[in-house]
Order: C-alpha cells, then structure tokens, then sequence
C-alpha cells in the first residue's frame, strides 16, 4: 500500500466536495450516509469551506482524515468528531461523557478490500486517543451487514443503543471502542 494518511487542510474543500460527493453517490450510500447527494450537491461552497476548516490539520474538535492514492487522487476519508459531556448529539442523545465519535467513513469502491479501511481508521483512533479521548463511538445502520463486519473486526463492539431513523421503522446501531 502506498496511501498518504493525514488530516485534510482548510484550503482542500473543493477535494472535501467532491469525496463527499462520491461517497454520496455509491450504491450503498442510503445505508451509510444520512444526507443524500441531492442535499449536499446543493450547498453553496460557502458550506464546504466551513465543514472542511471545522476538522481541518490543527482543529482540536474535529479531525477529517483521508488517504491519498500515489497519483495524488483521495481514495477514503473518516471524520472524527469530539463529544462533549453535557451536550446533545446528532439525535438529539444527551452525551454523558467526553468521547471520539467516528463519522462519513468511505473508501472507493475500487479501493475496499485493500486493507485501506484498517489503517484509516488507525489514523482516526490515534488522534482520538491524542486528545484524551477514552471512548469513541460510531453509529452504523442496522442492514450495513458489511460495515458491522468492520467495525467489529477492528475491535468495536455493539453498545446496545439503537437510534430510530424517523418513520422508516429502520435503526442505527452504536458501536464503541474503549481505550485500553
């Protein structure tokens, strides 16, 4: 493997734009993503300069990893996201503690399989595990058989939390890794 790991750079939204795009756009997105592609393609570039500064390199509530292939090309990207006690979070859950919450995980399709997936995510827990974080948490929809997979196989395990996802009846599931 020959990827560039590290945090993207404020200035790189528009390469922000267009993995997000993309991520929006593959087969399984409905499963993986909460916004749809429509929604995002519709956002000024005012909105994707903001997003990419928030966890851009030096943001200590937010970092925006990716992998970059030899060719320069992004290939994965995983945000991870400071949770603070005392706040809500993106369901509208109190957060009872300080925690890392993983994010917009995705790999292109011609990628996955590699062994990417697991050293982005390496990335990811070290900067959680860099800002004190002694838990970090990720939701995963209840159908991502795969995803699940994943997670599990790089030491996640189900908290038992479920979060409905509005009146389609369908749930997503916590998973969360604690510091050893």
């Amino acid at each position: 493997m020959s990827y560039l790991i590290r945090s993207v750079r404020a200035d790189e939204w528009p390469a922000v734009k267009e993995l997000r795009l993309a991520a929006l756009r593959d087969p399984v997105a409905h499963l993986a993503f909460l916004e749809t592609y429509e929604q995002a393609a519709a956002r000024p570039d005012s909105y994707w300069r903001e997003r990419t500064a928030r966890a851009a390199e030096g943001a200590d509530g937010a970092q925006q990893i990716i992998a970059e292939g030899p060719d320069g090309r992004w290939v994965a990207m995983v945000t991870a996201l400071v949770e603070e006690p005392g706040t809500k979070d993106w369901a509208g859950f109190p957060v009872e503690r300080k925690q890392g919450h993983l994010v917009g995980v995705f790999v292109r399709p011609e990628e996955r399989g590699s062994g990417l997936t697991e050293v982005l995510f390496d990335a990811a827990l070290e900067w959680c595990w860099g800002q004190g974080l002694e838990r970090v948490r990720l939701v995963v929809h209840e159908e991502n058989g795969r995803a699940q997979r994943f997670y599990r196989r790089v030491g996640f395990v189900p908290s038992g939390v479920t979060v409905p996802l509005g009146d389609s009846g369908a749930r997503e599931l916590e998973f969360v890794l604690e510091r050893e």
